[in-house]
């Protein structure tokens, strides 16, 4: 079973890390540093899309985890447990959502063709789909959540233009090279939601 790892989150003061980690532990980080009215802004980012969020974090550090959103079902988890469960209508607890799909005659043809019929031929479809493209796939999602990070920290560092050029060109050695001057913090975050992932299987 692979299990996948869990959401990752990071927090900036000013142009500095100030936590990276599980939600919890970075919420509690950003609740008793933002209590310092001296404090320079705080940012927390999801780093799985680069997106700064927004939480409350009133009252006490139970009060926060306590709001904390919960992290999604495990995908992978659930795909076993659908292999080994009786089929049953919709399958809720297992996130299966009824929604349309337009096709036309030959298509719905050959589905109903397939054992276990449409619903289960579309799914092996689109697993293979993500299995032979999962590669790219991951490389899109990490240049667009190192872009959505750089947009908001660096957005007005020098080189940002020709940094972003060389980010979506996948020229690794250029984007380096172009914000080697950043600073570090920043720069290493970067570079770590843009390329580290690269070496997954």
């Amino acid at each position: 079973m692979v299990t996948s790892a869990r959401p990752q989150f990071t927090a900036f003061i000013g142009q500095q890390l100030l936590a990276s980690g599980p939600l919890a532990e970075v919420a509690i980080a950003v609740m008793n540093a933002s209590r310092n009215p001296a404090a320079p802004p705080i940012i927390m980012f999801a780093d799985a899309s680069g997106q700064p969020i927004d939480l409350d974090l009133r009252g006490t550090e139970r009060d926060v985890v306590a709001r904390l959103p919960q992290p999604a079902p495990d995908r992978e988890a659930a795909t076993e447990e659908a292999s080994t469960e009786p089929r049953g209508r919709g399958r809720p607890k297992l996130g299966v959502v009824a929604r349309e799909v337009t096709l036309l005659p030959r298509h719905w043809e050959w589905l109903g063709s397939q054992p276990g019929g449409a619903s289960v031929a579309l799914r092996k479809l689109v697993e293979e789909a993500r299995r032979a493209n999962g590669d790219a796939d991951r490389a899109r999602a990490a240049r667009d959540a190192a872009y959505r990070f750089m947009s908001v920290m660096a957005g007005n560092l020098a080189g940002f233009e020709e940094a972003s050029r060389a980010l979506f060109a996948d020229d690794r050695r250029r984007f380096v090279s172009l914000i080697a001057g950043w600073p570090d913090d920043i720069r290493d975050h970067v570079v770590k939601l843009a390329f580290s992932d690269r070496a997954e299987p």
